[in-house]
């Protein structure tokens, strides 16, 4: 799964959750909003890779919103449109749009522009600080900066702050077995006793939130004898 975050912006209701749908089969972190100001929330919560952006809304147009965005840093930019003439989208490819799609929209084409325009904004030279400060962590997405877990649909998971601790220790030492005096070393709590099953405990919780099956976790997993490891999402720990 992606570590990307989609803010899909449109006034219509039946857009925005058909559009969410798709995206999160996909894999992608997405959320919602319906204009300007739910966006102005999200982005103030949380950080956005890519807006998806209708251009004809009521109130403040995509257009608008679109130079806003563009003057706040990196961030990708796909404007739809339900005009078929080249008006709307020459202007919105100068204010600084990266690509636009026309309504009605083939979902998959718009997978395709999606895939695009995050591979454009995610090449080292130009990577946006955004897309370093959350990290995927089971089916979820930590924001190290807001310490703050997140579900695929964009929903807080509520986290203890020994819980983000442990969870920032296995993000900076991904593939890595790490004991239960490492972790408790590593995540500033050596007041806790080694012995103290209370990190047992914590990674049960952990699972629950974080995992798809937590009786078979796969991002937090058991090391016998050795303790715990984290398998970023894709990648396959041969153990």
């Amino acid at each position: 799964m992606s570590n990307f975050h989609i803010v899909v912006v449109d006034d219509e209701e039946i857009v925005r959750e058909t559009v969410q749908e798709y995206l999160l089969r996909q894999g992608y972190t997405v959320t919602c909003a319906d204009g300007g100001p739910a966006l102005r929330e999200i982005m103030a919560q949380r950080p956005v890779d890519l807006a998806i952006l209708d251009i004809n809304m009521p109130g403040e147009d995509g257009l608008t919103i679109a130079r806003e965005l563009r003057r706040g840093g990196r961030i990708g930019i796909i404007m739809l449109t339900a005009n078929s003439d080249s008006v709307d989208k020459i202007v919105g490819l100068e204010v600084g749009a990266d690509d636009y799609v026309c309504k009605p929209f083939d979902l998959r084409e718009l997978l395709a522009r999606v895939r695009a325009v995050l591979r454009r904004a995610s090449t080292p030279e130009e990577a946006p600080a955004t897309m370093a400060r959350e990290i995927r962590v089971g089916r979820c997405v930590l924001n190290l900066d807001g310490r703050r877990l997140y579900d695929s649909e964009g929903n807080e998971i509520a986290i203890t702050a020994m819980e983000f601790d442990l969870l920032q220790t296995f993000a900076n030492h991904p593939n890595r077995v790490l004991s239960r005096d490492q972790l408790l070393e590593l995540a500033h709590n050596k007041e806790m006793e080694a012995f103290d099953r209370s990190i047992d405990t914590r990674i049960t919780r952990l699972r629950q939130k974080i995992e798809e099956h937590p009786q078979t976790p796969q991002a937090i997993r058991t090391v016998r004898g050795a303790g715990y490891i984290f398998v970023p999402a894709g990648e396959q720990y041969h153990g």
